[in-house]
């Protein structure tokens, strides 16, 4: 009799842990949910180690790639880049912010759109707004020395 009671539950938490996952995958939630702690945890480099830095521009075109290029040779720098129009090139995802220990976006757009789609996974990110207008080509000069100027001062480096 006990054993049938034990399967029985068993059956019935598999049927419901089944279908919840269904459910939320219909409603794009994500499920089982993340406590808040393990979304607290440094989740991108460990201490001591390199900082996972992530460039956000629109279309991942110009800007974002032309950061991502001057500072990946850094030594004490990981870098990513990504875009947060549908149609970027990379466009950022979820996992790219988890990565990332600073994000780097070049307007404040940028920033407004990474809070409306990652509103849980940047509660605990540092996201610095680099005020870069989009009117500048992959690795224009003037663009190449405003990263250079700005950069280095929000994440402490040389």
């Amino acid at each position: 009799m006990k054993n049938e009671e034990k399967r029985e539950k068993t059956w019935k938490h598999l049927y419901t842990r089944s279908t919840k996952l269904a459910r939320a995958r219909q409603l794009g939630i994500e499920y089982p949910r993340i406590p808040d702690a393990q979304l607290a945890r440094k989740t991108g480099s460990e201490a001591g180690g390199r900082k996972n830095i992530l460039f956000v521009c629109s279309k991942n075109q110009w800007r974002s790639p032309t950061a991502e290029a001057i500072w990946r040779s850094h030594p004490d720098l990981n870098v990513r880049s990504g875009g947060t129009s549908p149609n970027a090139r990379h466009h950022v995802s979820e996992d790219d912010i988890r990565w990332a220990d600073v994000i780097c976006v070049m307007e404040e757009k940028h920033k407004a759109r990474l809070k409306a789609e990652y509103t849980r996974v940047l509660d605990f990110k540092a996201i610095h707004v680099l005020d870069i207008p989009d009117e500048y080509r992959y690795m224009d000069a003037e663009l190449v020395e405003q990263l250079k100027q700005c950069v280095p001062s929000i994440l402490m480096i040389e």
